[in-house]
């Protein structure tokens, strides 16, 4: 059974930085694509960042550009995201999600709160 594990969600000040992270497991196939949506309140779920790993091609949502980073251990199939000067805006339901060439797969979100 596919898993994505999410951990390192918070409480955080805005203007500040936080880590999370997904460690994937269970699967026969690689990772082509990691990454991360997010889900406020009333609010559609929408992509974060992605990364493939092939080359390491990133991919960001225009409202992060500048402040995250998303990065990757293929060897330990975890992908993290890396958050800084963190706005209100960016509270949400943090989701990793994985795809291989059989499925996609989702993690069970970590809760992101900025307070301003």
């Amino acid at each position: 059974q596919v898993r994505l594990v999410e951990s390192g969600g918070g409480l955080v000040q805005a203007g500040g930085s936080l880590r999370v992270s997904c460690v994937a497991s269970g699967s026969r196939f690689s990772f082509s694509v990691m990454g991360w949506y997010r889900q406020a309140p009333g609010e559609q779920r929408e992509l974060v960042a992605e990364i493939r790993s092939a080359g390491g091609i990133t991919n960001y949502a225009d409202s992060v550009k500048g402040r995250f980073t998303i990065f990757r251990d293929n060897a330990k199939n975890t992908v993290y995201l890396q958050m800084n000067s963190l706005e209100s805006e960016d509270t949400a339901v943090y989701y990793c999600y994985g795809r291989t060439p059989v499925g996609r797969y989702w993690g069970q979100g970590t809760q992101v709160t900025v307070s301003s």
